[in-house]
């Protein structure tokens, strides 16, 4: 196996940052919501437990790019307001849709993590072990999700497809700018 090169890992670690951030801010966007218009102690409950691993993910990766000398995303302002309000707003659609846009978000991740997993070797396998151990974060979240309600069914596979195509567009810049 050829050694994965310095420039594809800064890229790993760039956009992991950016899309645990992200995570952080659509949890702010949902308890914002949870805590103005929408009440609901459960679902507050849950989005507060998720958030705590998105934060344990986030300082990983924010110490990564510091010891790394990587610089992060340029588009991080952007994220942060998109991320709290897609939060916001499919909170206010009611609880399947808030529990579907977790489970839409983790899919992309898992698919993304499992992808990054692939192509990292030996002389990455600290980061190859923090990054598994975040994909399982992440499964577990999807399926917490769809245990609290997330569906697909109807109107809901329009926002699961919209949800997916921003986050992986996110992605895509995220690694390279």
């Amino acid at each position: 196996m050829t050694k994965i090169n310095k420039k594809r890992v800064e890229e790993f670690i760039r956009v992991d940052h950016a899309g645990e951030r992200g995570a952080i801010k659509i949890y702010e966007g949902q308890l914002l919501a949870l805590n103005t218009l929408v009440k609901d102690e459960n679902l507050k409950k849950t989005i507060e437990e998720m958030k705590v691993h998105e934060k344990e993910h986030c300082q990983f990766f924010e110490n990564e790019i510091k010891k790394r000398n990587i610089k992060p995303t340029k588009f991080l302002p952007l994220w942060d307001l998109l991320g709290v309000g897609l939060g916001f707003g499919s909170t206010l659609l009611g609880k399947k849709a808030a529990m579907l846009c977790t489970a839409s978000v983790e899919e992309v991740i898992d698919e993304h993590y499992l992808n990054q997993i692939n192509q990292l070797d030996k002389s990455e396998k600290d980061l190859k072990k923090k990054i598994t151990k975040f994909r399982q974060d992440e499964i577990d979240h999807k399926d917490i999700a769809y245990d609290e309600g997330a569906t697909k069914k109807g109107p809901y596979l329009l926002l699961d497809k919209i949800i997916k195509t921003g986050s992986r567009i996110a992605i895509n810049i995220s690694e390279k700018i």
